[in-house]
């Protein structure tokens, strides 16, 4: 079931992707070569909760930390270690953060130091795939126009859109109805309406779509080793248009 929010939910979800936004906006400026990512971490937690919020990924099924931190051919959901960062590499940051019981998510791809063409250029693509679908999150329109807009736009330059895994609604809950693919045909699935709140999140990869689990149950990788970048925010469907909510 899809929950509609009201405009009191939708300020409270304001706030607490304020929190989310902030986050990453400050991890963006201290990633660089030889911090560690349980280094991250600690830097996100701290300041989540000195807002009043909650880190709404630490514990959540059981995750260890308070913040995905995913490098290079990890897709998603890599834990945060003493793993430095080297000169070079990707790191797909994922935060959520509750605030006043509600929920913000969104995720960045950080380029560490100075990196190859190839590695700016999917980054970059990878955000311009999330704004490609926003454009489509509006009242009026199916869920899928997201969809098919953000698959058109990275299969157009060559990249994969992952398939295992998708947006999702969120509010009181990180993972609420519908789910979002970043892939299909549009014109399908619920029309959109004033009130929804949508996790739109592109994972886009350099070779194939083909993802697989690592042994600790939690990291994704690509099957070919290849670059994989992630780009979310929290997104209002408002009757004037869609309001992101986790920009810093």
């Amino acid at each position: 079931m899809i929950i509609i929010k009201n405009d009191i939910e939708i300020q409270n979800m304001r706030r607490a992707g304020k929190v989310v936004g902030n986050t990453l906006a400050m991890l963006e400026e201290v990633v660089k070569p030889g911090i560690t990512t349980k280094e991250l971490d600690t830097i996100a937690e701290k300041y989540i909760v000195e807002q009043g919020a909650i880190p709404s990924f630490k514990g959540y099924c059981g995750f260890p930390a308070s913040i995905c931190t995913s490098i290079n051919e990890e897709v998603v959901h890599g834990i945060p270690s003493d793993r430095k960062l080297q000169e070079g590499d990707i790191i797909s940051v994922d935060c959520g953060a509750i605030l006043n019981n509600y929920h913000g998510d969104a995720a960045r791809t950080f380029a560490v130091g100075k990196v190859s063409l190839e590695a700016k250029k999917i980054i970059e693509a990878t955000k311009k795939c999330f704004f490609q679908g926003v454009k489509q999150a509006i009242v009026g329109n199916r869920l899928t126009d997201i969809s098919a807009a953000i698959q058109q736009y990275a299969e157009g330059l060559g990249y994969s859109v992952v398939r295992d895994y998708v947006g999702h609604g969120i509010g009181r809950e990180m993972h609420e109805d519908p789910e979002i693919p970043n892939f299909g045909k549009s014109g399908r699935g619920p029309k959109l309406v004033n009130g929804m709140v949508l996790a739109i999140e592109p994972m886009i990869n350099i070779g194939d779509y083909y993802v697989k689990v690592q042994p600790n149950g939690w990291t994704v990788i690509t099957k070919d080793g290849k670059l994989s970048c992630h780009y979310e925010n929290t997104v209002a469907i408002l009757d004037d248009g869609p309001e992101i909510l986790t920009l810093s």
